[in-house]
């Protein structure tokens, strides 16, 4: 389980990381504001989620 939980948890910060970099390269392009702002939202969004799943995983690790 723990295994299953860490690799679950390098997926969703590369995911964090992919974002990031596409919300970056748009913004040095003077890319569309909205789809900046949605890049924005939804590494918000994965990050929440790398955050929930990081303290389920230290939670379940506790004696």
């Amino acid at each position: 389980m723990h295994t299953f939980f860490s690799f679950l948890l390098g997926l969703m910060l590369l995911a964090v990381l992919g974002v990031l970099a596409a919300g970056m390269i748009g913004m040095v392009r003077e890319g569309d504001p909205r789809r900046s702002n949605r890049l924005m939202r939804w590494r918000v969004l994965l990050q929440a989620l790398a955050l929930l799943l990081f303290a389920a995983m230290m939670s379940l690790m506790r004696p």
